[in-house]
């Protein structure tokens, strides 16, 4: 199942990223069951000056909790979709005009996290479950773009958060 995840917001010059949670249930081998859970929590730009000559950064965080077995393997790949702009490069908020920001996998925002394609990459994680339970956390680190000239209003996207077995 999945449900549009990761939303960005931007309000008369400030974003805040708010998150919805994707439940899926992997079903392996009869004798090996994993079930994940997946939620995101948002970055909050804050205050974007349109003007400013410094980006805005903020950093959101992905958690991916699976449940089975002690001992049994867990491998995924957790891809972001392009939103409602349709380009990773950049990402944009729709509103009164167009908000450009991007989301990456590092701290250095060199690497852009998508879906594997057009340049952009994917955090995959491997690992055995040595408790019934282990919960693992992504950060998303997210950056609006300076010296936008940008009118004040409502700003939004929408980002699918995708878990892969």
């Amino acid at each position: 199942m999945r449900l549009p995840p990761f939303e960005a917001v931007a309000r008369r010059g400030w974003a805040v990223c708010a998150a919805a949670g994707l439940y899926f249930t992997a079903a392996l081998p009869a004798a090996a069951q994993v079930t994940c859970t997946v939620s995101a929590q948002g970055a909050a730009f804050g205050s974007y000056a349109p003007r400013g000559a410094a980006p805005t950064d903020s950093t959101g965080n992905i958690t991916v909790s699976c449940s089975g077995a002690v001992g049994q393997a867990v491998n995924y790949s957790i891809l972001l979709g392009s939103g409602a702009g349709g380009s990773f490069f950049p990402r944009k908020m729709s509103g009164p005009s167009a908000l450009s920001y991007n989301l990456y996998t590092d701290a250095t925002r060199s690497t852009v996290w998508g879906d594997g394609n057009a340049g952009t990459f994917t955090v995959a994680d491997a690992y055995v479950l040595t408790s019934v339970t282990v919960t693992r956390n992504y950060a998303v680190y997210g950056r609006l773009f300076a010296g936008q000239n940008i009118s004040a209003g409502s700003y939004a996207d929408s980002i699918t958060v995708t878990v892969t077995f």
